[in-house]
């Protein structure tokens, strides 16, 4: 499926690159001096990493569990998940990817790459354009016309377009053969 290697990538990524604190200079203001030393990772990144493996892994389990556990590297767990729920059903593989790719749309936020949102259509009037709206934890139109009864922009979770993608995908391959 499209973009099914994006989310192990942005998962490496984040890995790789956004675990490192951000190194302050001299004049970021005055601070209490240290007693100790600051963790050598950012533990925020690292706990959002291991909660999304957590996802993936406890997923896996409840579709199939004689799974096992899971003991591969932190980018690998998709084709782990993969591998033991291939055998299941179009529906739960559906569900699959979809928690895969929500996951990667999460992975792209948290590194701060707001536009992966953009190139998903509304669900609700098919314009291109979402953008996010971090308050609110999801993306919202810029089509004027396209609001709810009280006025308001409609707005999307990113499991709703994930899901929206992956159908719209899957009913295209299934057109297609």
């Amino acid at each position: 499926m499209l973009g099914d290697d994006t989310t192990e990538r942005r998962l490496r990524l984040l890995q790789a690159e956004f675990t490192q604190h951000q190194r302050r200079g001299p004049g970021d203001g005055r601070t209490a001096t240290q007693v100790e030393a600051p963790a050598p990772i950012d533990l925020g990144t690292l706990d959002y990493m291991t909660a999304a493996v957590t996802e993936v892994v406890q997923h896996t389990h409840a579709a199939a569990p004689d799974a096992g556990p899971y003991r591969g590297s932190v980018e690998q767990v998709y084709d782990w998940a993969r591998e033991h729920t291939a055998g299941l059903d179009e529906h739960r593989q559906q569900a699959r990817e979809t928690l895969i790719y929500r996951q990667g749309l999460e992975h792209a936020l948290a590194m701060g790459d707001t536009l992966v949102v953009r190139k998903h259509p509304c669900p609700q009037c098919g314009c291109y354009g979402l953008y996010w709206r971090p308050e609110t934890g999801k993306a919202g139109c810029v089509n004027h016309y396209c609001v709810d009864d009280d006025g308001v922009s409609h707005s999307w979770t990113l499991q709703h377009l994930a899901h929206q993608h992956i159908a719209s995908k899957s009913a295209l391959s299934a057109r297609a053969t």
